[in-house]
């Protein structure tokens, strides 16, 4: 980095024991040039009766202290569990939490929204990186008179401490649920998601019912630090892997000192669509050792054969040094639409033909090794009348809309 110009972080420290380190701490447009200073941030106190808005100051540290001194967390026995913690709150008690935070997360070019929602559980649905959260949106089930609407499923996108690291918030990384006139092939207003309009609608303060946490195939190996993560997202795939980059480069654990490799592949729309790409973009620069990041922006980036360019034609270009790190024990993930499967293995196919291998036997061997971890979402179909509907889902089968 030059030192002609000292970029500046803001990163909040607490005034009291229980208040909340700023949540646009690690954002680019927080840096500023120039000499140190204090400025006042405010965060919401979720724990008093009303919500109010509480004043802390905020100190800014040039962006090299920042690279080698990572965020304290706390509490530190979160790390003390033996497994996972698994269904704590189930559909029929689940646990009442608060919104504290709903943000716009893409640009105006954008096809569709996707927003970053924070939810305050007090500390009381603890969860792992890579688990997931169901969301039971108010109101009553139009299919069940009297009985409230089934559960969606949703990615957590933060880790286990949280965006404000104290171990008592969750993130989700939700896109609004779209609708299509089957005979126009046109966006219908009147239609809405549930689930997903309601997160995204929410106002800080508001109760949202939470199931979970779930889910064990996305856990991120922890017991070798030195270890290989190859992370492939489409969309708002790209949650569990925000949790996983967030635990390995922003946050300080003890027990946890990643010295590996992460590499992330993200597919979206356009520049517009890209989630969290000032924060993966910052561990670029901070650690480029240790993590990569390669786009394919399907409606901005042409392939080789001069199609649109989808995440399985990065994965194509990187093919023989993907399939080398694999042959060393590196871990492979995969999340977001099903849709993105096939495509993938079809190259993944191609790729270990050209090499005199059989892709089968290889996706077997990389199963029995707890390399390959998969969690999709699948597209369903609805039809009501004229209008039709696309529903993304989990492959367990619960919604995520």
């Amino acid at each position: 980095m030059a030192h002609s110009a000292i970029a500046k972080v803001s990163v909040g420290f607490p005034v009291t024991n229980d208040s909340y380190v700023k949540a646009s701490t690690f954002k680019t447009n927080n840096i500023s040039f120039g000499g140190k200073s204090w400025t006042p941030a405010y965060t919401l106190d979720l724990k008093a009766k009303n919500v109010e808005v509480r004043k802390q100051l905020v100190v800014c540290m040039s962006v090299q202290q920042a690279a080698t001194r990572k965020v304290s967390v706390s509490p530190l026995e979160l790390e003390n569990a033996t497994g996972p913690p698994l269904h704590l709150y189930k559909n029929k008690e689940p646990y009442t939490a608060t919104i504290v935070s709903v943000e716009r997360l893409v640009g105006p070019k954008a096809p569709g929204e996707t927003c970053h929602i924070v939810i305050d559980h007090g500390g009381n649905v603890p969860y792992w990186e890579g688990q997931s959260y169901g969301v039971i949106p108010p109101g009553e089930n139009p299919k069940k008179p009297g009985s409230p609407h089934n559960v969606r499923l949703y990615s957590i996108a933060s880790t286990r401490y949280g965006d404000y690291f104290d171990g008592k918030t969750a993130t989700l990384c939700v896109r609004r649920a779209l609708y299509y006139d089957p005979e126009t092939g046109k966006e219908d207003p009147e239609k809405k998601g549930v689930c997903s309009n309601f997160l995204c609608n929410a106002k800080p303060g508001d109760k949202v019912q939470i199931t979970g946490p779930s889910g064990k195939v996305m856990l991120l190996p922890e017991d070798d630090p030195n270890a290989t993560h190859i992370m492939i997202a489409t969309g708002t795939g790209v949650a569990p892997f925000r949790g996983y980059l967030r635990r390995m480069f922003m946050e300080d654990v003890p027990p946890f000192k990643f010295n590996g490799l992460a590499w992330l592949f993200l597919g979206v729309a356009n520049s517009d669509s890209l989630l969290y790409d000032e924060e993966f973009s910052k561990y670029l620069q901070d650690f480029p050792d240790n993590f990569r990041y390669d786009k394919a922006l399907s409606r901005e980036q042409k392939n080789k054969k001069g199609g649109k360019m989808y995440v399985q034609d990065k994965i194509e270009e990187y093919s023989d040094e993907l399939f080398k790190l694999l042959d060393h024990g590196a871990h492979i993930y995969f999340c977001g639409l099903k849709g993105m499967m096939p495509g993938i293995q079809d190259t993944l196919k191609k790729v270990a033909e050209e090499r005199g291998e059989n892709w089968d036997e290889k996706l077997a061997q990389l199963k029995k090794n707890k390399q390959w971890h998969v969690e999709n979402e699948v597209v369903v179909l609805h039809v009501e009348g004229r209008f039709c509907y696309v529903e993304l889902a989990l492959l367990n089968g619960i919604s995520a809309i």
